[in-house]
């Protein structure tokens, strides 16, 4: 966001993240962005706070980060030549309002051989990304279509997020 003329602290939540069963994606990513929103409000009552989670989905159901190796490679093996999701939900909450939304882009991979996804792997990379992969890095090499926002695969749509505090809350950034 410094990028695009934005003036912020960036604070993690660190509590465990809850999602209620029988969920849809689109409603446990703007549910996580709540609840990471609303952990670091308590801590900074009089700011805005963005809170944001991406999730990678396929075919319905969420693809975490890998736990381990195995996990990484059937990961991607079932991503291979498929097209599936990514879901970034973004909760903007300031001292008298909470505003949410969800960006939704989808990503089709190429065909991925055994060899390539290992080699992959081998980077590291992987591990500790939802869907196993960055697309903003190494990972992009797999990307054959991207519809949508391409800074929502990166894990914020920085676009819509500037329309939407520009809207909710009267924040410009910088630049313009």
């Amino acid at each position: 966001m410094k990028n695009y003329g934005y003036d912020f602290l960036s604070v993690p939540a660190v509590k465990e993240e809850l999602i209620p069963e029988n969920s849809s994606v689109k409603e446990a990513v703007t549910l996580l962005a709540e609840q990471k929103a609303k952990e670091v409000a308590e801590s900074y009552p009089d700011a805005v706070v963005i809170g944001a989670d991406t999730v990678v989905a396929l075919d319905g159901r969420i693809m975490g980060k890998p736990k381990g190796e195995t996990d990484a490679f059937n990961m991607l093996k079932s991503l291979s030549g498929r097209v599936h999701e990514v879901l970034t939900g973004v909760c903007i909450l300031s001292p008298d309002k909470r505003h949410t939304f969800c960006e939704r882009t989808e990503v089709e991979f190429y065909p991925l051989g055994d060899d390539k996804i290992n080699a992959y792997i081998r980077t590291g990379e992987p591990m500790d990304k939802a869907g196993a992969y960055a697309v903003q890095e190494y990972g992009a090499l797999f990307v054959k279509r991207i519809n949508g926002d391409f800074f929502n695969v990166v894990g914020l749509p920085i676009s819509r997020l500037a329309q939407e505090l520009e809207a909710v809350v009267n924040i410009k950034n910088n630049l313009m």
